[in-house]
C-alpha cells in the first residue's frame, strides 16, 4: 500500500477510531464517531457508506459479518491491521502538530534547553 497523501479527513479518522475496540454496524459507527468526536462529526448515511466503501477498497476496514436483521441487510465492519496502522500514524501526526502549538515540539524543547543552559 502506498502512504496516504496528506492528512486524514476528520470523518475518516473517527470512523476508524470507532472501529478500534470492536466490529460495528453502520448505525453504531455513526453513534460512536459522534461520541468520540464530542459531537463534531455527525455522519449521514451516504457519507458513511461512501467512506466505508473507500476504506474497504483501501483495505483499512473489512466486512466482518453480513446478516439480515428485520428484513434488511446489515454489515458489520472491522478495522484491519492496515487501518489500525494508518489511524495510529494519523494520531501521531496530529499530536506532533499539537505539540508545535503547545510549544513542546522537539525543536522548541531543544531551543529552550539551549537558552537555559
Amino acid at each position: 500500500m502506498t502512504k496516504r497523501p496528506g492528512p486524514m479527513r476528520e470523518p475518516t479518522y473517527y470512523i476508524l477510531a470507532a472501529l478500534q475496540d470492536e466490529p460495528l454496524h453502520g448505525y453504531a459507527i455513526v453513534k460512536r464517531a459522534e461520541e468520540l468526536s464530542r459531537g463534531r462529526v455527525r455522519l449521514l448515511a451516504g457519507t458513511l457508506y461512501a467512506a466505508l466503501d473507500r476504506l474497504t477498497s483501501e483495505e483499512m476496514v473489512r466486512v466482518a459479518e453480513e446478516a439480515v436483521v428485520n428484513g434488511r441487510a446489515r454489515r458489520t465492519y472491522q478495522l484491519t491491521e492496515r487501518g489500525s496502522s494508518a489511524l495510529h500514524e494519523e494520531a501521531e501526526r496530529m499530536a506532533a502538530a499539537a505539540d508545535v502549538v503547545r510549544g513542546r515540539s522537539p525543536r522548541s524543547v531543544a531551543m529552550i534547553q539551549t537558552v537555559l543552559a
